[in-house]
């Protein structure tokens, strides 16, 4: 049997849409409502039970700080092992985005799978969502796309073709026993790219005005910094290398177009900027 965790969440609600169907798959959420859904809680040991399973598709449980984030992942990863769970297949971040404040806990995620002795595993490093920067670098009312994406350029990937590779592995994890994957868009996108998308000017702010944006009420506390991060290593060129083609492989086809992607994602409210709470800050892995 297949589980599927965080399916709450904006990537795993899009695993759990393709798996709906089958006998052979449990659906993990927080808030279960249907016949195929267990309630998975990784705040709740006691919902962490893995009893059949043989393959655990863990979707980054994040949306607060590295340490909480660390518990939660441990105390699945003990729960599999515990359980007698096979392999775990395990939504990460891109090893380029070792610059990202919210890396810590992917990083420690991916060693403490390395490190198990009885769990097979496959690694998933995804990009950031291409849906992410349509809410992070939406243009405002006056036509301007202000955030402070300097010269930079990000390898965006739509969350659609993340979630398409995850159903993909996790329904013959054997074959990619041991992998690690980097998943990353195939067109690095550059705040000109985005304004040219949609009619408006590229005029950066500076990541000060950017922090003062965001710590006006309402974000967490440790969301103002991450999501600060993010700009910043976006502008200095550290999240710009395309896929080399394994995504593409993966997939059997090319990619969607980030750039489509992004302005068929465009928020209503630019200040939508809130991550899942089922997944790992604005990577959503």
């Amino acid at each position: 049997m297949l589980l599927i965790t965080g399916a709450s969440g904006g990537l795993g609600s899009l695993v759990a849409q393709r798996l709906a169907d089958r006998p052979d798959v449990r659906i993990g959420t927080r808030r279960p409502t249907g016949p195929s859904q267990v309630r998975v809680d990784f705040d709740v040991p006691s919902t962490l039970d893995f009893r059949g399973v043989d393959t655990l598709l863990l979707i980054s449980a994040g949306y607060g700080e590295d340490d909480e984030v660390i518990g939660r992942h441990e105390a699945v990863v003990a729960a599999a092992e515990r359980d007698g769970v096979r392999h775990v297949v395990y939504t990460s971040l891109t090893k380029d985005g070792d610059h990202l404040p919210y890396a810590l806990a992917h990083r420690w995620t991916d060693r403490r799978l390395a490190d198990s002795p009885s769990l097979a595993r496959t690694v998933l490093r995804n990009g950031l969502y291409a849906e992410l920067l349509a809410a992070l670098a939406a243009p405002g009312p006056d036509g301007r796309i202000t955030a402070p994406l300097g010269r930079g350029r990000l390898a965006a990937v739509a969350r659609e073709d993340l979630a398409e590779v995850a159903v993909r592995v996790a329904l013959d994890p054997a074959a990619h026993a041991g992998r690690t994957y980097e998943l990353v868009g195939d067109q690095p996108l550059s705040g000109a790219d985005l304004a040219a998308a949609t009619d408006s000017v590229y005029a950066p702010a500076t990541l000060a005005e950017a922090r003062a944006a965001l710590s006006a009420p309402g974000p967490a506390p440790f969301q103002p910094p991450m999501l600060v991060g993010t700009y910043s290593a976006i502008a200095a060129g550290f999240l710009a290398t395309p896929d080399q083609g394994t995504l593409r492989s993966l997939l059997g086809r090319a990619p969607r177009p980030a750039l489509e992607t992004y302005t068929s994602s465009l928020p209503t409210r630019a200040s939508r900027i809130q991550p899942d709470r089922d997944e790992s800050g604005p990577s959503g892995v």
